[in-house]
This record gives structure tokens, sequence and C-alpha cells, in this order.
């Protein structure tokens, strides 16, 4: 059986309502009963000395887990190694293109399934364990259903995987292949996510971001964590990450904050964040643009970028809030930005991202040739998944050369004319 390792601490103390601010005891919880409003995590930092404490991140393994003491859920002994502390990737040859001196690229494709969901996934499995769940699901447009399903197989735990039916081929064999069962839905992402919120309440599942969310969520923050301590424990100045909930966005702001709060960096001030979105799916930049509180849904999202193909975002008004705050952007690109931009980032960097890798990265250089970002600004791409995935989402928009026979004349002719 799957045990919580018990030699680990967490300083989560409650839940609390981001909108009323009502407290409730850590549980399988998400919203809160006086005012319907999301929950997250609280926590008490107080007792934590910044200067132990980096010394045992520092000593801690090359995972997610050295950041325990600040995480709401201990480890368990079946979980999916090597999850978290990806490369931060200095981008020489990207920089140059865009103008940008000090780039780094944070590929978090390299995670077990090949996007930042293993993160939240991790967190969101190991307090469905402590609280005893032996079913753990989810709604997703991909990503998430990889990474729950080798989660859930690796624990021992009967794992549910919710899905829009026309999310790209690769991404549903991933999760079947780890052996999850597969529920494909005719319908948006919405859809799916409506569907299981009814599932979890009559069946009384864990999923991962319905009634756990407020732990799962928690995983991003992570990202920043990692990002401060690859860059010698400093923040960037400049971000752009990809919003598709927003939880991604918000999550690493609020890891950003308590970097600073605990004082693990010197900095007092959070970079600018910048949030990027696809113009077929594109709720909070639009807000963004017309400096609106009000988030209207996409009804039908319309964009290569699946992954980022969320209508409503829960998280679209606090992502609004943290662009505004940080003197940030939220921009939105077309499919033809995007298909250029994962090959861009392939060509200069090495690094094959899925569609939204290439919303962020058109966002970013938007961005750059508006002058909102400076060229020795300290910058940071997340890259949140890998481009083998969608490899269909690609189809006939990248040309393939012809073969040719096996001759040296012939390679020698067609040298010359390419």
């Amino acid at each position: 059986m799957t045990q919580v390792l018990e030699n680990t601490t967490t300083a989560a103390t409650a839940l609390r309502c981001k909108e009323c601010g009502e407290r409730y005891p850590i549980a399988a919880n998400h919203v809160c009963e006086e005012c319907f409003g999301p929950l997250e995590v609280e926590y008490d930092f107080s007792g934590l000395d910044p200067v132990s404490l980096k010394a045992q991140i520092e000593a801690g393994p090359k995972n997610l887990w050295r950041y325990a003491p600040l995480l709401p859920a201990k480890p368990y002994d079946r979980s999916v190694q090597g999850v978290g502390f990806t490369p931060l990737q200095r981008a020489y040859n990207l920089g140059a293109e865009l103008g940008l001196d000090e780039l780094y690229v944070k590929n978090d494709a390299l995670n077990p399934t090949h996007s930042f969901k293993d993160r939240v996934v991790a967190i969101a499995t190991a307090k469905a364990i402590e609280f005893g769940f032996d079913t753990i699901a989810c709604a997703s447009t991909g990503n998430l259903a990889g990474a729950v399903a080798a989660a859930g197989t690796r624990a021992g735990l009967k794992t549910y995987v919710f899905v829009p039916s026309n999310i790209e081929p690769g991404k549903i064999l991933q999760a079947s292949i780890y052996g999850a069962t597969i529920v494909p839905v005719d319908g948006t992402y919405d859809d799916v996510n409506r569907l299981a919120s009814q599932v979890a309440d009559e069946f009384g599942w864990a999923f991962v971001n319905i009634n756990m969310r407020p732990f799962y969520s928690e995983g991003s923050r992570t990202l920043a964590y990692e990002t401060a301590e690859q860059l010698g424990w400093r923040l960037p100045d400049h971000v752009v990450i990809p919003i598709a909930s927003g939880s991604l966005y918000t999550k690493i702001t609020k890891g950003f904050e308590e970097l600073i709060k605990i004082g693990l960096v010197k900095d007092q001030t959070l970079p600018a964040i910048s949030g990027a979105q696809a113009q077929g799916c594109n709720p909070v930049a639009a807000a963004f643009a017309e400096h609106s509180k009000e988030i209207i849904p996409v009804k039908q999202p319309t964009t290569i970028a699946h992954s980022l193909a969320i209508g409503s975002p829960a998280d679209g008004f606090y992502s609004l809030k943290i662009a505004q705050q940080t003197g940030g952007t939220i921009e939105q690109v077309t499919d033809e930005e995007i298909v250029d931009a994962v090959q861009l980032l392939a060509r200069t960097e090495g690094i094959f991202t899925e569609p939204a890798g290439g919303v962020t990265l058109a966002t970013l250089r938007k961005l750059a040739r508006q002058g909102k970002i400076g060229r020795d600004e300290v910058t940071v791409l997340y890259i949140t998944g890998n481009g083998l995935k969608t490899q269909s989402a690609f189809d006939g928009l990248i040309p393939v050369p012809a073969a040719i026979t096996p001759k040296l004349g012939v390679f020698e002719k067609w040298l010359g004319q390419n």
C-alpha cells in the first residue's frame, strides 16, 4: 500500500476563501460555503528561518520535494520519480534573434510525462493519499490526463480521466498506455469539467482539479521556487506564462511573493508578469485589452493550442489583477504565429514545444518588438509541454522534403537547389 513519508512537515494551516476570507479546515474542499468563492491553501511560514531553509532546500532531492516545507502535502513512497527541478536554459540564440541579452527558458517539458502537470498532480496525489482516497481522476485538455494516469498507476490508485474527444490523439494514447480509464466527452473542456464536477459529487472520487484543486494548484508554485534558485536566489525582471485556467499564472506569482516574504531572495519587487493566450481562446487577453474586469467566456474555442483552450478560466479575474499590479501584459497570438514560434524555439534552442509553448514564445516576441521587455532585463519564458505529444497539430503546416534516390549526383543536385 502507498504510504505517506512521515518524517516531513508542512506549513499548511487551513483553506481560505479568496473572495470573502472565510477559513476552513484542511479537507477535500474547494468552494466557500458562504460566497461560493474558490478556496486556496493558507500557510504559516513564521517559524521558517531563511538561512537554514535555504540550506535544507539545496541539500534536498533534485525534484519538487526539495521544497517540501513550503508545500501542502507530504511526499509519498510511490510517487513518480523525477518531477520538477527542470532545466533553466540560457537562451543565447533565441535571445539574439529577439534582442534580449538575458533570456532564459524554463523547460518543464522535461518532466516525466512531458508537461508541467506532473508537478500539480504530484501534490494532489500526495494529498489524496493522506485523505484516504482510492480513486483519482481529472478533467483534462490532454497533458493533465497523462500526468494523472501515470501518477495514479504508480500510486496503485484507480484512475479515470475525462477529456474532450477532439484533443490530440497522442495525448489520449499517452493516458491510455498508463492504464487509466479514458472517458472521451463530445464537447468542450468546460462541458467536460461540468460533467466531472457532477461525478466528483456523486462518486466521491479525488478529482485533482476539482475537489482537490486547492492542493493541486499549489504545485505550480515550485516553478517560481526553482526559477529563483536556479538564478542564484534572485527573481527575474520579467516572466511570460501561458494562461489556460489562469492557475499556473497566479500560482507562480504566489511563489514569487512567498520567496520575498520568507526572505529566500533579497528582491522586494515582483517581476513584471505577462500572460499568453491564443486568439482562438482569449477571454483573459480580450478583457485586458479592453481594460475590463469582466471575463467573457469563449463558448467554442478555435485554436491549435488545445491545452490552453479553456473558455471560462477559473482564475481569469485574478490573472488580470496580477498583470495590472506587476506591470505585465496579457497578449493573444494567432495560430500562424504559434506555429512560427514553435519552429523558432526548435531551431534556436533545440526545444520542441507543443502549441502552448508557441503561444508563450509568440507573445514574448510580440512584447519584445513592442519594447515592453528591455534588452538587459532578466526574462524567463515558461515552456509547459513537449511537442512530440501534439505532432498532429502541425500536420500539413510544416513542410517535409521529398525523398531522393541514394546517388551522390542526385544529392549534389538536391544540395544545389536547397
